[in-house]
């Protein structure tokens, strides 16, 4: 598994506003669909972990930065990658670029808790599987 996931999305009109650019707030979900499809090429399906472990992951924080706009039909390239693993949590790095453009960088803060949403450690096995992916330079 590299460091850095990539996935690719495509802008479709329901995700511009009326001056043709990518709605802002919908850069958060282009952001979680990348981080679920992280998950599963790590081999962590979400259902799985909440019926095995009684575990789920919740966004406790982002804070998002627009360097430039993305239009309709744009391929946007989304890449992700750990900046800590901690007991309960995860920070995640996450980037929009189109070509060589990068239009927006996140940090993103998600926390695992339990159904009762109370906070629990990320499941051994689980943050294994994210160590794996981690970049160590």
């Amino acid at each position: 598994m590299p460091a850095e996931f990539i996935w690719n999305v495509r802008v479709y009109y329901e995700d511009t506003d009326a001056g043709g650019i990518v709605y802002y707030a919908n850069y958060l979900k282009f952001f979680e669909r990348a981080r679920t499809e992280w998950l599963r090429a790590i081999h962590v399906e979400q259902h799985a972990l909440l019926q095995e472990h009684d575990a789920m992951f919740v966004v406790k924080s982002v804070s998002a930065e627009y360097h430039a706009p993305a239009r309709l039909d744009d391929v946007l390239k989304l890449t992700l990658s750990i900046e800590k693993l901690g007991r309960a949590s995860i920070q995640f790095v996450q980037q929009a670029w189109c070509g060589e453009q990068l239009l927006n960088t996140a940090r993103v803060k998600v926390g695992c808790v339990g159904s009762d949403l109370s906070p629990r450690a990320v499941p051994p096995s689980v943050a294994e599987k994210m160590r794996s992916t981690i970049k160590t330079d």
